[in-house]
C-alpha cells in the first residue's frame, strides 16, 4: 500500500468558499457546490462545523469541523446543561426537542437568545 497523509489534520480549520454571508462562531452547513459553506439552517443534517471569521458571500472562510472539540456557540433560546443540541436558524443552536440531527451536548446553560455557551460536538 502507498503511503497516505490526510488532506486536513484534526483540529485544523479547513477552507470553504461561502455561498452566503457567514458569521464567525456560528454553525455552517455544506453548500451546493464543491467545498462550499453557508449558514446552518434549523435541524440541518449537513452541519460542517463552526466558521472561524465573519465572511461575505463568495469568499474563503476557515471552518472548524465536526465532530471533535468544544466550541463556544450562540444559543437561540434557553438550553439546559447536558441537553443535546441541533442547529437553529442563522447558525445558532437550540435544544433538540423533536428534531433528529443532534450536533452536540451543551456543557453550559443558556438563559436566552444570543447567550454564548460551550458545546461539545458529537
Amino acid at each position: 500500500m502507498a503511503d497516505y497523509l490526510p488532506r486536513f489534520k484534526p483540529g485544523a480549520a479547513v477552507t470553504f468558499t461561502t455561498t452566503a454571508d457567514v458569521t464567525g462562531g456560528r454553525l455552517v452547513e455544506s453548500g451546493t457546490t464543491t467545498r462550499s459553506a453557508t449558514p446552518a439552517t434549523a435541524d440541518s443534517a449537513k452541519v460542517l462545523g463552526v466558521a472561524a471569521t465573519d465572511t461575505t458571500s463568495g469568499n474563503s472562510v476557515g471552518v472548524y469541523l465536526r465532530p471533535t472539540g468544544v466550541h463556544q456557540l450562540v444559543a437561540s433560546g434557553a438550553i439546559a446543561i447536558g441537553a443535546k443540541v441541533v442547529a437553529a436558524t442563522g447558525g445558532k443552536v437550540q435544544t433538540i426537542a423533536s428534531n433528529s440531527n443532534p450536533i452536540g451536548i451543551a456543557l453550559e446553560a443558556a438563559a436566552t437568545d444570543l447567550d454564548v455557551i460551550d458545546v461539545l460536538f458529537i
